[in-house]
């Protein structure tokens, strides 16, 4: 079965444990974080993990319930995290919020100049949630750097490692 992304039509295979990636991807930067992160959750050593992708738009409810962990990708706009994202946790907080509560999650954050807001965001919706940081942040000001590529590859390999049996 290995890592190779699952098309976004097919149903989640019983048994089989998800990772569902929720993303915000409005610019190339954001963007090649976002293939960092798929490319570290599908590597080669990631076997028996399936690695979903959802736009944060389109994600919903049921993305995230039939997920096991869940890796969160966003701009900071406006010193808050991206409009999409809110709207995806607007949309899944409280039918998640019990059947969910304990999961590993974490998440990378690309901003121009200042994440903090973004953090702050993040962090207390998914504290909110119940959720459990299973990998420190990546959070990225100005143009990423080949060490902040590498810690987003890297943050995608520790949540899908994580799910692995």
């Amino acid at each position: 079965m290995g890592g190779a992304p699952t098309d976004p039509g097919l149903t989640r295979v019983r048994g089989v444990p998800t990772l569902l990636i929720v993303h915000h991807t409005p610019s190339p930067t954001c963007q090649a974080l976002l293939e960092a992160v798929v490319s570290g959750a599908t590597a080669p050593e990631i076997e028996g993990v399936d690695v979903v992708r959802r736009p944060a738009l389109s994600a919903t409810a049921s993305d995230v319930l039939a997920a096991d962990a869940y890796l969160l990708g966003t701009p900071a706009n406006i010193g808050y995290m991206s409009g999409a994202l809110k709207h995806f946790f607007d949309q899944i907080y409280y039918p998640c919020l019990d059947a969910t509560q304990g999961r590993p999650f974490s998440y990378y954050v690309h901003g121009g100049s200042d994440v903090t807001g973004a953090v702050r965001a993040v962090d207390g919706i998914t504290t909110g949630l119940g959720w459990r940081r299973a990998a420190q942040p990546v959070t990225v000001t100005g143009t990423p750097d080949k060490s902040d590529v590498e810690a987003c590859w890297e943050l995608g390999a520790t949540l899908a490692a994580g799910l692995m049996g």
